[in-house]
């Protein structure tokens, strides 16, 4: 199964304070210590797992019902990244999260290379046209 960016955020962050806190890494050189706060984090983690949901039963689903699915992600996203004051989705976290759309679609089922050329996009523009982040 397809791990959340979240969780692997969070993930990285733990890491990070434990190097920290046990001298063998400068507080100068962490990438994710102090880049995302826990409510920002949680609000990705919730997002992603209500697609995680929608998504469970879409193998034999007609594209406008995929979509429809992808779209409610995207904007649940688009609104954590408008609201939030403690972190954001930039290109780092926007390639991992149409990774894991991407994934956890394929795990459902889906030929998502196929879906995105019936549509004329790429595999990893499906989420372009609602996409604010």
């Amino acid at each position: 199964m397809a791990e959340r960016p979240s969780q692997y955020w969070r993930s990285e962050m733990e890491k990070e304070a434990r190097a920290v806190a046990g001298g063998t890494l400068s507080p100068d050189c962490t990438s994710f210590l102090g880049v995302y706060s826990e409510g920002f984090l949680e609000a990705v983690d919730a997002a992603l797992a209500t697609f995680e949901l929608e998504a469970r039963d879409l193998e034999a689903a007609p594209d406008a019902q995929i979509f429809a699915v992808v779209e409610r992600a995207v904007l649940a996203l688009n609104r954590v990244n408008q609201e939030a004051t403690d972190g954001s989705i930039d290109t780092d976290e926007r390639e991992q999260i149409c990774l894991f759309i991407d994934e956890v679609l394929t795990e459902r089922g889906v030929d998502v290379g196929e879906l995105a050329a019936r549509h004329g996009v790429s595999r990893y523009a499906i989420t372009d046209r609602w996409r604010q982040w």
